[in-house]
């Protein structure tokens, strides 16, 4: 109904009520027993909660040989009770009539198609765009919380494909899930209603996420920024010194200067007597270098012979 346009579903303001209509009958019966209608809940707890009430209520009375009324009740939240309001008649009872003044209403196949074209997408046809993305339920359910959200990815999966909108999925979901645990934190809110983030700045920063030009912790920090109103993401990504080096040969440049500095001698020296442990504070070294682990591609900052490109023989070359 919110997809539609028909309530803005603030059940705290009361744009939606529920009515809980409630029936029970001994095993076996053929036919229900008397209904008990709850009006006016306005929260989906208070729905449960009433109705596990009076479904209890009920069945009490019957086991215990009493009679259920046919009646109108209320919900007491603060005493988590129902109450009798007032008898409820059957529906010849109300002596319904045609009212004169209200003429027919005729719809067409025309009109109704039409209707229907106006219609804006429905969730249920957002789920079945992203039945291919292999998305866990809770990341749904999140997106689908916020309309805007659910416009703004299908529009990144038709313009950049699976891959990308899968990625801006997760981000949405992270977003909003740290909007509601961290409300009160300024430091880490966001705003999660995003009218004004830019598609084509999410595809690109999913594309250079899926290029590891920046690493996927760096990602969500640029994301955020994009919610907060930020624009380029590769420009955001410049300024903080993100991106991480693909050139092998400035990794290599930084390599040769931690290998020729008299600082690594001992720790050479340990990697020739096999002590392959100290290879770990030339890595330090290269990545202390290079500011920081986040220059570096996925895989290369955990694979230390990989980043540093030698070997023991290597060392003898450029260390001793």
């Amino acid at each position: 109904m919110v997809y539609a346009g028909v309530t803005y579903g603030d059940l705290y303001h009361g744009n939606m009520r529920f009515d809980v209509n409630i029936s029970v009958a001994k095993k076996g019966a053929t036919e229900l027993g008397k209904r008990a209608e709850i009006k006016n809940l306005n929260s989906f707890r208070s729905v449960e909660r009433a109705a596990e009430y009076e479904f209890k209520r009920q069945v009490d009375m019957l086991e215990s040989g009493e009679s259920v009324v046919q009646e109108t009740r209320g919900w007491s939240d603060d005493k988590q009770i129902t109450t009798s309001q007032r008898s409820k008649e059957d529906a010849q009872d109300y002596r319904y009539m045609p009212d004169a003044d209200i003429p027919p209403v005729v719809l067409t196949d025309e009109v109704i198609a039409q209707i229907q074209a106006e219609v804006p997408m429905l969730p249920g046809e957002y789920r079945e765009k992203w039945s291919g993305l292999n998305l866990d339920k809770s990341v749904i359910n999140s997106l689908l919380s916020n309309q805007n959200y659910a416009r703004i990815m299908l529009e990144v999966q038709e313009k950049s494909g699976d891959a990308s909108a899968k990625r801006v999925a997760h981000w949405f979901a992270s977003a909003l899930t740290a909007s509601g645990s961290d409300a009160d934190d300024d430091s880490t809110s966001v705003d999660v209603s995003a009218p004004h983030v830019s598609v084509d700045d999410l595809v690109e920063l999913a594309e250079m996420t899926e290029k590891a030009e920046i690493s996927s912790t760096n990602a969500k920090e640029l994301f955020n920024e994009l919610l907060a109103g930020a624009k380029d993401p590769r420009k955001l990504a410049e300024e903080k010194n993100l991106l991480q080096v693909s050139d092998e040969s400035a990794i290599a440049a930084i390599v040769d200067e931690v290998l020729s500095d008299l600082t690594s001698a001992a720790s050479i020296a340990d990697i020739k007597a096999g002590k392959d442990k100290a290879i770990g504070y030339l890595v330090g070294q290269v990545m202390k270098r290079s500011k920081g682990p986040s220059q570096f591609k996925p895989g290369a900052e955990i694979n230390p012979r990989k980043i540093i490109r030698f070997d023991t023989s290597e060392i003898g070359e450029n260390g001793s």
